[in-house]
């Protein structure tokens, strides 16, 4: 069962690097380019939007966005280019990138959400 679970994780893996080329290809659609930007960035970004020290609901967007974003995106890219890109990840040593921009992007969601929260406590006392 375990040996299950690593092959699907690196079938999962697999498949975030494919996306990661399929963005950067010239026959995938733009849409489609900026929900693989999304999930991708995500997926490499070191921070998450739920941090993951939250019980249950740190581990949820780990467990059920990013798969079913790739699922979406699988779907989404032409077949040819994916067979394209995943050949391309094969290749790669598969090294995870940091996406600092990603990183960024949700860091200021929380610093926003804080500041709004204390906007609101501000106006209650």
């Amino acid at each position: 069962m375990m040996q299950e679970w690593l092959q699907k994780v690196k079938q999962l893996k697999r498949e975030i690097f494919a996306i990661y080329f399929a963005c950067k290809h010239s026959k995938v659609p733009w849409y489609t380019k900026i929900l693989a930007v999304c999930v991708v960035g995500y997926a490499f970004s070191p921070i998450d939007l739920i941090p993951d020290i939250i019980p249950i609901l740190g581990y949820l967007d780990d467990l059920i966005l990013v798969p079913l974003g790739i699922m979406l995106l699988v779907r989404m890219i032409p077949a040819d280019v994916l067979a394209e890109c995943r050949q391309q990840a094969d290749a790669t040593n598969n090294s995870k990138p940091k996406n600092w921009i990603a990183a960024g992007v949700i860091i200021f969601i929380w610093l926003l959400l804080g500041f709004l929260l204390f906007i609101y406590i501000a106006n209650i006392i």
